[in-house]
């Protein structure tokens, strides 16, 4: 599974955890703030916070954090590099 992440929208952070299935927990300002789950590449929902059921319905701000995530390209681990490094002068 992915492991959790930063993005920032604007001037606002929000850490997302994957939670599998394209569904992610969003924390806000270090609290948790909304569960969404992917729909399409475009449109992403919100989940109820109560029955985790979806909530049809645009939401801006959901969608933005939702391309944010596909748009995510986790960081190679440095010690990855190095490893892949030691590779290439061994070769």
């Amino acid at each position: 599974m992915q492991e959790p992440f930063d993005i920032t929208i604007g001037n606002i952070d929000y850490a997302v955890f994957p939670e599998g299935n394209d569904t992610y927990v969003i924390f806000k300002e270090g609290k948790e703030y909304l569960q969404i789950q992917k729909d399409t590449d475009s449109q992403w929902l919100k989940l109820d916070p109560e029955t985790a059921l979806p909530l049809f319905g645009e939401d801006e701000e959901v969608n933005a954090i939702g391309r944010e995530i596909v748009a995510y390209v986790p960081e190679e681990e440095e010690e990855d590099a190095e490893e892949e490094e030691d590779d290439d002068l061994l070769s």
